[in-house]
């Protein structure tokens, strides 16, 4: 009679530790989901800042500019894999398609080349 308790106790402990962390989950999921977008903007636009950055004081050529667009790269990578959307810092709104041009930027590039050649 003694096992029977046991395995009673055990049992129901162990269905209340499973419904105390399925609450758990799913209340704390949208403020984890919430921080995650919040990281995933704050880095991408650091990182399209110091893009910008690097080119005013290298040149849009420069290697530091080559590193710029790496970090940018990999902070899009990230928010990619963990949110399946990333944020656009030029534009000022996220993207649900994989569809970043790692040289988007090239375009800002391509107009101070034109307009020094006037």
């Amino acid at each position: 009679m003694q096992i029977h308790v046991k395995k009673s106790f055990w049992g129901s402990t162990a269905l209340a530790a499973a419904a105390l962390a399925g609450v758990l989950l799913f209340t704390g999921a949208p403020s984890v989901r919430a921080n995650d977008e919040e990281t995933c903007q704050r880095r991408i636009a650091r990182a399209d800042h110091r893009l910008h950055a690097a080119a005013e004081r290298n040149g849009w050529q420069s290697e530091q500019v080559e590193k710029a667009r790496h970090e940018l790269r990999e902070a899009r990578e990230y928010c990619w894999t963990h949110g399946h959307k990333w944020w656009d810092e030029d534009a000022r709104s996220w993207h649900s398609e994989r569809d970043w041009d790692d040289h988007d930027h090239d375009r800002a590039r391509d107009k101070d080349r034109d307009k020094d050649h006037r």
